[in-house]
């Protein structure tokens, strides 16, 4: 359905995608050390130390390899990613098709809601809601569940008015009153008959979400509210302990976990551009056809005349002779 550098693009995003989700999936055959791992061997592993055949990024300042905790990293974003856009979903959809169904004093509560905690920065409502969820527990449940949490709070309302938008546009149409005339129940209207055609936009939300919640999760790791390193790799958290490392000349604590970050949502935000040019068919790039050239004559345009052959031609010039 694409060519050219849309191609390109969806195909180079797909591959960092997919990249990414193996490394997570696989992290603890792929990662040498553990996350929280400082020595091995009965021998402590030397701190901050240069990237080198036994530790390929480097070591941290409290002596872990780097490289380990990129790869473990992976494992808490993805993780993350996955419980903050189930549960946005969950509470989302159902919500903008309610409100956009029933309308009235439902649709106004529920709006007025939504568009309070859109009016809140999105960085400061995920930091409130981390610390309630959390209350204080950053182990690897609760540090994941409260950034789930937290983001998903961000995007629920997003989810919200895109489905409660377009319930609004489809409601009246032919098909829903039908349904509504042979008696069916709202429920059953709504997920039978509305849902499927409200939803075709979400792929491309999704995705591009994914990317928006691996910042969100770095930012709060940056900012003290994500997860404790002896509990699970946070490639936002290991980028604060790196800042104190700049000025004495050590890049690689900070340079390979913001690279991470970089490459993940990259690949996932060319992944949504590239599925809304796809979906768009005003956006899209269609492939352009070349017909060989030793390929037969074209067939005739419908409603024009076929070509005479040579006898009619000269039936029809003996014709005109003899008058």
């Amino acid at each position: 359905m694409t060519a050219g550098l849309q191609r390109a693009t969806l195909i180079f995003g797909l591959t960092l995608v997919a990249v990414f989700v193996l490394v997570a999936i696989f992290a603890p055959l792929i990662a040498p050390y553990g996350f929280a791992q400082t020595a091995a061997d009965g021998a402590d592993f030397v701190r901050q130390q240069a990237p080198s055949g036994q530790h390929w990024f480097g070591t941290s300042v409290r002596g872990e390899d780097v490289f380990s905790r990129v790869i473990f990293g992976a494992r808490t974003a993805l993780w993350v990613i996955v419980v903050s856009l189930v549960l946005s979903l969950i509470i989302g959809v159902p919500l903008g098709l309610v409100s956009g169904y029933l309308g009235r004093w439902v649709d106004r509560v529920l709006v007025l809601f939504m568009d309070a905690m859109y009016a809140f920065p999105t960085l400061l409502l995920a930091i409130v809601v981390s610390i309630v969820v959390a209350g204080g527990n950053s182990t690897n449940f609760g540090g994941v569940l409260s950034g789930a949490v937290a983001i998903t709070a961000v995007f629920v309302p997003q989810y919200f008015r895109v489905v409660r938008n377009a319930t609004i546009a489809v409601k009246n149409e032919p098909y829903v009153d039908a349904a509504r005339v042979t008696g069916a129940s709202t429920v059953r209207i709504l997920f039978r008959h509305i849902f499927a055609n409200v939803t075709q936009s979400l792929p491309v939300i999704v995705t591009l979400n994914g990317s928006e919640a691996i910042l969100t999760l770095a930012g709060l790791g940056f900012l003290g509210f994500g997860i404790e390193p002896t509990q699970a790799a946070e490639w936002g958290y290991d980028l604060n302990k790196a800042l104190s490392d700049v000025s004495n000349g050590i890049w690689w604590t900070g340079v390979f976990p913001g690279v991470a970050i970089v490459l993940v949502v990259l690949g996932m935000t060319l992944v949504g551009e590239s599925l809304n040019e796809v979906f768009n068919p005003i956006l899209r790039t269609r492939r352009s056809v070349k017909a060989p050239a030793n390929s037969a004559a074209p067939a005739p345009i419908v409603g024009e005349p076929a070509a005479e052959t040579e006898a009619g031609t000269g039936d029809l010039a003996k014709g005109e002779g003899n008058g």
